[in-house]
């Protein structure tokens, strides 16, 4: 079946449903790539539209440009919608996967079959014919996996993994079982999912003859309990959260050979806790990356069935030890890693300790290795990412346009790039092979009603933030009161050289607002400029923003209202929305704080710890990033929102904030959302969260 077609019509929907419906304008993106390793078919995932949210799974044919569909949910799942198994569910939530259907897929080596799961099933079937095989499982299954020579598929379920041949042929058998209350195999746990993004807990051989599997004993992790209020009948879901300075899982990894025989790798589990990542492709070592706990010391060690663990390269940082994805890996025999250069302040692709790429152009990525070049995302301009190909002697040869972002894939001949540009709010996907053929993949998301227009502010200082305005598009005469939308935290870029990453800003915009996004210390960048939150969250982040609207006023003049200032954020920037109305009530008139973290005591092990150390070794500084010893400040107005069903920052963030405002008698809105975890809420919800939003600043800023 070839895809045809186009958006659909946008008809009467105001902006905030527009965005719900679509999910910000991301569905009918074609997404997840993976290309054939000759090069001639790519498959990937896309909706049918760019308002449904089913994910479908396509196959592009690079020599004829026919795009074929090869799983709808909606023929495999003959019988009802789709329901999703808790720890499917958990998995999208750490994925900020929103979407449903086909959300993710295994291949064998060649590309030549396909596995994906929908309701807890699991569908095997050929990417060049129409076949379509159920292999019969015991249990709702998890990220299923299929092995390199495509006979095999392995699955998480239930604590458990299992085997079964791919034909459906045979019923499964299981490799690993729980053996105890708190033990699964083959699932991630959550701060190893949530903070280094490790999704995956079992890795096939490539001699396809076994798996290494990862055993995660959360016994020594403290309960948590996260009740849904509005349903009183059902029982709260229990939680194991290792908050900063508790406890967290034992892990190990262990090779499990199809014929069960089960042995340990062994590494210093107590030195290093976190297992970053394992890889093992193309006939060489695993590869298995651990951290110590403080994240200061990473250490990469091979290790082969039969043998030992060989340390291959061990990395130390005074601050941290960055997590780059798609490293550390194999060139042949030779090592890619990317490490910071302190001396350029430069975060660097090296092989076997050398570096090959020039200082300056910070590596953010490496998407992949092929025998002649590594593919990575890197760029020069903070705001810019760029697909580069470096080569062993050093050169770097760019394969996707400056004043962009972009991602890819290579295989064979075949590079996939996507690119967002400043010029158009629909992004472009493009297929380009050796000969110079390019040819676009459909895309099938909603044309966005704005087009927002940024303007970059210069930057006088080093230390500036990288700042961006958006100005309403018929500017009304007269001075605009200017509203912060921030961020402003580790991991979250929000100034980028991308019409799409300002589209919700630009509609705060159009409703009378000058509207800025600012990017200080501490967010990503280059190496030096990350590490200003070494020990400290509070002092750069929110001087960053303040000298945000210094340089405003510097720029705009009476254009921009000071007087009349508003903040809003989510996450690490609710955190920082309520911190600037607390400390900085001269500058900030109102802020919306949404699933802020409060007490920095309450969050995460592997996030908190990284940035502020352990709290038995820092309790001050604990003391002093939290926002509950500020709350008696509280002199302008402060809307709190937090789903209450969020498995991240729990809502019990802002329920002690809240607590704590009322016991010093300060007024403030809280808005709980019954049923809404971290990341997007339902469609309904998402619309009126943002015009509720505008009604609050509306009332406190528009006198």
């Amino acid at each position: 079946m070839s895809s045809t077609g186009s958006a659909p019509d946008q008809g009467t929907l105001t902006f905030p449903a527009l965005s719900a419906r679509t999910m910000r304008f991301t569905l009918g993106i074609p997404s997840q790539f993976a290309i054939s390793p000759d090069g001639e078919h790519v498959l990937f995932l896309r909706a049918r539209s760019g308002t449904e949210r089913d994910g479908l799974l396509w196959r592009y044919d690079t020599a004829s440009g026919e795009e074929v569909l090869i799983a709808d949910p909606r023929s495999l799942l003959t019988h009802g919608e789709e329901q999703v198994p808790d720890a499917e569910r958990a998995r999208r939530e750490r994925m900020r996967q929103g979407s449903t259907g086909i959300t993710a897929f295994s291949t064998d080596r060649a590309a030549r079959s396909v596995a994906v799961t929908l309701s807890g099933r699991v569908f095997v079937m050929a990417t060049q014919a129409d076949t379509v095989v159920e292999v019969p499982v015991p249990a709702p299954v998890v990220d299923p996996r299929l092995s390199p020579c495509g006979r095999w598929l392995a699955w998480h379920s239930d604590g458990s993994v299992y085997v079964a041949p791919s034909d459906g042929s045979q019923t499964a058998h299981p490799l690993a079982l729980p053996d105890g209350d708190a033990v699964s195999w083959g699932l991630s746990d959550f701060v190893h999912a949530e903070e280094f993004h490790r999704l995956r807990s079992f890795w096939w051989a490539p001699d396809s003859t076994g798996l290494l599997v990862v055993r995660v004993d959360e016994s020594p992790v403290q309960t948590w309990h996260i009740a849904d209020p509005a349903r009183p009948e059902r029982v709260p879901t229990v939680l194991r959260y290792p908050a900063a300075g508790t406890a967290n899982p034992v892990t190990s990894l262990w090779h499990i050979g199809l014929d069960g025989v089960r042995t340990a790798v062994p590494w210093d589990t107590e030195r290093f806790p976190y297992l970053v990542d394992v890889t093992w492709a193309d006939q060489r070592p695993a590869l298995i990356t651990v951290l110590d706990r403080h994240q200061r010391r990473m250490r990469m060690a091979a290790w082969e069935p039969g043998g030992t663990l060989s340390v291959t390269r061990e990395i130390t940082d005074g601050a941290w030890v960055d997590v780059i994805p798609g490293v550390p890996a194999w060139w042949g025999e030779r090592l890619v890693t990317v490490e910071h250069d302190r001396g350029t302040d430069t975060r660097r692709l090296l092989l076997d300790g050398t570096a090959v790429t020039p200082p300056g152009v910070q590596v953010r990525a490496v998407l992949d290795v092929t025998d002649d070049f590594v593919l990575l995302a890197a760029g020069e301009d903070g705001r810019e990412v760029r697909i580069g190909r470096a080569q062993a002697d050093g050169r770097l040869e760019w394969a996707s346009p400056p004043g962009a972002v972009s991602t890819g894939r290579y295989a064979a001949g075949t590079t996939v790039v996507r690119t967002d540009t400043l010029a158009a709010t629909m992004p472009s996907v493009q297929v380009m092979r050796e000969d110079g053929a390019s040819r676009p993949l459909v895309v099938l998301a909603v044309e966005p009603p704005l087009h927002p227009r940024p303007r970059f502010l210069s930057r006088e200082n080093a230390d500036d933030p990288r700042v961006a305005v958006l100005l309403p598009a018929n500017r009304p005469d007269g001075p605009l009161p200017v509203l912060l939308d921030a961020y402003g935290g580790p991991h979250a870029q929000r100034v980028l050289a991308t019409s799409r990453a300002y589209l919700e800003s630009q509609w705060w915009a159009e409703q009378g607002y000058l509207v800025v996004v600012a990017d200080g210390p501490g967010t990503p960048g280059s190496p030096g400029w990350e590490r200003a939150m070494a020990g400290q969250f509070a002092e750069p982040a929110l001087r960053a923003q303040v000298r945000a609207l210094e340089m405003v006023g510097e720029a705009f003049g009476e254009q921009a209202d000071l007087s009349r200032v508003g903040i809003r954020g989510w996450s690490f920037g609710g955190y920082l929305a309520a911190l600037a109305v607390l400390e900085r009530p001269d500058l900030i008139h109102a802020a919306i704080a949404g699933a802020p973290v409060t007490d920095w005591a309450y969050y995460d092990t592997a996030y908190t710890e990284r940035y502020l150390g352990l709290p038995a070794g820092h309790p001050g500084r604990y003391a002093g990033e939290s926002l509950l010893d500020r709350a008696a400040g509280l002199q302008r107005p402060l809307l709190l929102i937090h789903g209450l069903a969020d498995d991240n920052v729990v809502a019990a963030h802002t329920l002690r904030l809240s607590a704590t405002l009322l016991v010093a008698g300060r007024a403030h809105d809280v808005l709980p959302l019954s049923g809404v975890t971290h990341t997007a809420p339902p469609e309904v919800v998402a619309e009126n969260l943002l015009l509720l939003q505008r009604d609050f600043f509306a009332r406190c800023l528009h006198p």
